[in-house]
């Protein structure tokens, strides 16, 4: 008897094998379908663990340096504005605020702290005929000190070699003499000030002086260090720079 298998065609096994292949070559990954943004949730990667190193960071730049803060007004170096050991000064002025340094004439008159050389006065162009007000002074220099104030000192015998205006200069150092020029009245003496500095115009009205030196001096001469520059602001605060004197002209 015929055996049933026999007679029929054999399959070719080809398809069979190409199938098997694919399989255990997986999908690659172009073929792998993907989910459309937004329509399947995604869970959170698992966190690092000693077999599943981390990926390497960015590195933290440093912050920048801070930068050291500049000395402040009050670390500035005042000295009295005489070297002299025979010295004596009034606590008011008249007319204005301002003192007015008695000394030999001839002793050093020195710069309060550091700073800048506004003005200087060479030439003692003061005359009784007038005008009153912008001579009286005779010599002088002002100096605008570090601490934004300007130091005034007028009546010298002498100014010292060097002292121009825009010359750095620091505390201690010699500007010129204690003498009796301009309105001094034949007495040596040193008319000292303080003010605000104020440009544009002639301000000598505001140069000679606008709050009282005493206390300051009283501090400098005994190796103090008391400041004028909170007080000589807050008059600047209050009256800017008048462009017109007020009270007596007549006084150094």
């Amino acid at each position: 008897m015929r055996s049933p298998s026999i007679g029929r065609r054999a399959r070719p096994a080809y398809p069979v094998l190409l199938l098997v292949a694919a399989l255990a070559a997986g999908c690659a990954p172009a073929d792998r379908p993907t989910a459309a943004p937004g329509n399947s949730w995604q869970s959170p990667s698992a966190p690092a663990t000693g077999a599943q190193p981390v990926e390497p960071t960015a590195p933290v730049s440093a912050p920048p340096p801070t930068p050291t803060p500049a000395p402040s007004r009050a670390d500035l170096r005042h000295v009295f504005p005489v070297r002299a050991g025979n010295v004596d000064y009034h606590p008011t002025h008249s007319g204005y605020p301002g003192t007015d340094i008695f000394a030999d004439c001839g002793e050093p008159v020195v710069a309060v702290t550091d700073g800048v050389i506004l003005e200087v006065s060479r030439v003692d162009r003061f005359s009784r005929r007038g005008p009153l007000g912008p001579y009286n002074g005779g010599l002088s220099v002002s100096l605008l000190g570090d601490d934004g104030v300007r130091y005034y000192g007028s009546h010298l015998s002498a100014i010292a070699g060097g002292v121009d205006a825009g010359v750095r200069v620091r505390a201690g150092q010699q500007l010129g003499k204690v003498g009796r020029t301009g309105n001094a009245n034949n007495v040596c003496h040193l008319h000292f000030g303080l003010s605000p500095k104020c440009t544009g115009h002639d301000d000598w009205w505001i140069r000679r002086g606008v709050v009282w030196p005493a206390k300051y001096l009283d501090s400098w001469r005994g190796r103090g260090n008391r400041g004028p520059a909170a007080e000589v602001t807050a008059w600047q605060r209050r009256h800017g720079c008048p462009k017109a004197p007020s009270g007596s002209a007549a006084a150094g």
